[in-house]
């Protein structure tokens, strides 16, 4: 084994390439060593993933008080209050300026007439007392940088800030205590989602800043490229808002919701300083939109857990091609949803909203999968363009499965028990959770799907690990503290159709960071475990340098086969494996070299609470290899 200085000096490059040349004292030290804590967050009030409703796709900026209480009545007296739906999210738009001598910003009272004071001051105390009466929260929207998404990009003007350049920069930039203790102290939010749009662009060349309508700031993103982005500074401004959110509910009763569209490698670093965390740009009332804003969160399941969620963004159920006349894609996007443990935010003026998609809205058995207090977003079990298999290990054990046709033609798809880590020899329960009638069969079944339709179960069976759990089975409980990224890389499999640009330009390239990332029952890059020629249809994928966080939940022994998996392009680095318990090293492998048979490694973890699984190499590199921890499982 090397040294533990050469260890030392190996962790601390890879975390000056990481963080850049801002990284801090702190983070020179060793990344993979344990330490017996669960990191990823857990403060706020997201122990589950949040519901409710948001303004902006119902009415954009022209958004007002009669339309949003108008929209909580109908939350309430509809019943969808009473299923979980608690959020009355107020986005762009609220805004009249930014008072200069005090700092507090003003709000638009020609629009929200309950927030003129008779000192002459404005608040929202009086429309967040309303809602919390009803039984609701309230949420607000706000940007990272000086100014708004609406500032740069409506089209239509309505509701912008007013006054001087400096009157009309309402961001949080160089504000974030104040306006997050304005905002939660003082008038009473729950929520808040901080967009990004101020750090973007904003060059001396953007027209927006040639025109002397606003400050050049960074820009600290940029959308087209990871390498030109500042992740340094993007994650410091977020984390800033973190510490002020704290500061100001010191009970932990706010939610607070990222809004980057999976830029700036956001998803490797959201986990651990917010609630939730937009993995795509905006979604829009398109089959071919909705498909991408979940292509965006689907292959993350390890990257959410209790207390901080992935967010393809809020539901368009109402509109365009999910609108009444087209209910079987309206039910495939939410029960797509459901099973990404999304949050489930309606963005639909529901004053106008028929029965039938408050039937959607509000199905209680797929709202009860979204929700199941394990925490587990689904896993693909089946992968290809037509169709896709998505389980989900439910906190009774059973499983949710949902078959998804993404294409526009009839298909037809068989399911396996083995699919579902359920043994083939036993019957197999599936219950569907639109109409409640059930089926049973041994093996396999098949189903016939309409377009765009997606079959959504519960299934019940003998599970294959009957003492035990498989950790790809419980993605809500495996954090990749340290992913082993070090160059933070595009996303082949997700492009970001800027829908409003046309068809200028090349075409839609991918720009979201994440390939490399951690994966359940494959490898990083995609492709099947498998170590030495052997395949594994269950384990977890990841990069070495790395170090997983898993939660033991009374199991009493870890297992895994462990080795270099067969993708591994460099191969010139052996790979140990280091299991710890509560900080406590527990087993370890030799060396492993690209090609040699798996090893098995195995620890006694009765009474431990943590488990750390760290893969390490003695030198650094610049692009590690994948690794596998095959069939790793928890037994009893």
């Amino acid at each position: 084994m090397p040294s533990l200085k050469r260890k030392l000096a190996a962790s601390a490059f890879i975390a000056a390439l990481l963080l850049g040349s801002a990284a801090p004292a702190a983070a020179q030290a060793d990344p993979l060593a344990p330490t017996g804590r669960w990191s990823a967050y857990t403060r706020g009030a997201a122990e589950r993933p949040p519901m409710g409703w948001n303004s902006w796709n119902a009415f954009g900026s022209n958004i007002d008080e009669a339309k949003l209480m108008g929209s909580a009545r109908v939350i309430v007296d509809s019943g969808l209050a009473a299923k979980g739906y608690r959020y009355v999210d107020l986005d762009d738009g609220w805004w009249l300026k930014r008072d200069l001598a005090t700092g507090r910003i003003v709000i638009r009272t020609a629009t929200f007439p309950s927030a003129a004071m008779p000192d002459g001051s404005t608040s929202f105390r009086p429309l967040t007392d309303r809602l919390h009466a009803m039984g609701l929260k309230a949420g607000i929207y706000s940007d990272i940088g000086r100014n708004s998404c609406a500032q740069m990009y409506s089209t239509d003007g309505l509701n912008q800030p007013e006054g001087t350049l400096e009157e009309r920069e309402v961001g949080l930039y160089g504000h974030i205590d104040q306006d997050i203790g304005l905002y939660f102290a003082d008038w009473g939010f729950d929520l808040i989602k901080v967009d990004a749009c101020g750090i973007r662009g904003l060059t001396p060349q953007s027209p927006w800043v040639s025109a002397g309508k606003m400050r050049a700031l960074g820009p600290f993103i940029d959308s087209e490229s990871l390498g030109r982005t500042d992740l340094a500074t993007v994650r410091r401004l977020y984390e800033q808002v973190r510490q002020a959110l704290e500061k100001h509910n010191p009970d932990g009763d706010f939610v607070y919701s990222l809004c980057l569209w999976g830029a700036a490698n956001v998803r490797a670093w959201a986990k651990d300083i917010g609630n939730l965390s937009r993995t795509s740009d905006d979604i829009a009332p398109s089959w071919g939109r909705m498909v991408h804003s979940f292509d965006s969160a689907v292959r993350r399941p390890l990257y959410a857990h209790p207390g901080s969620w992935n967010d393809p963004d809020m539901l368009y159920i109402g509109a365009g091609d999910f609108d009444a006349d087209h209910l079987v894609a309206a039910r495939s996007h939410f029960a797509l949803w459901a099973m990404l443990s999304a949050p489930l935010m309606i963005g639909y003026d529901l004053r106008q909203a028929p029965q039938s998609l408050l039937d959607v809205f509000g199905n209680a058995a797929i709202i009860a999968v979204d929700q199941d207090p394990a925490g587990n977003q689904a896993v693909l079990a089946y992968d290809s363009d037509d169709v896709q298999f998505l389980v989900k290990t439910l906190a009774s054990g059973d499983k949710a499965v949902a078959i998804f046709n993404r294409s526009s033609a009839p298909i037809e798809a068989s399911l396996t028990a083995e699919q579902l880590k359920l043994l083939p020899g036993e019957d197999v329960t599936l219950t569907d959770l639109w109409d409640g009638k059930q089926l049973r069969f041994r093996g396999e079944q098949s189903f016939k799907l309409a377009p765009r339709e997606t079959l959504i179960f519960t299934a019940h069976g003998t599970r294959r690990l009957a003492n035990g759990i498989f950790l790809s089975e419980q993605p809500g409980s495996v954090n990749p503290a340290v992913d082993g990224v070090v160059v933070p890389q595009t996303e082949p499999f997700v492009y970001r159709p800027v829908f409003w640009a046309g068809t200028h330009g090349t075409g839609e390239h991918p720009r979201y960071g994440g390939w490399g990332g951690a994966q359940a029952d494959q490898t990083p890059y995609g492709e099947r475990i498998a170590i030495g020629g052997r395949r594994f249809d269950t384990g977890i994928g990841i990069l070495a340098n790395s170090r997983l966080e898993v939660r033991n939940a009374g199991y009493a022994r870890f297992s895994a086969e462990v080795g270099v998996d067969d993708t591994a392009r460099d191969r010139t680095l052996p790979v140990t494996f280091l299991v710890y318990g509560d900080g406590r090293l527990l087993a370890q492998s030799k060396p492993m070299r690209f090609g040699e048979a798996p090893a098995s490694l195995s620890a006694d973890v009765r009474g431990v609470k943590l488990v750390e699984l760290v893969a390490r190499t003695a030198a650094p590199a610049r692009f590690p290899d994948p690794v596998a921890w095959g069939d790793a499982a928890l037994t009893r």
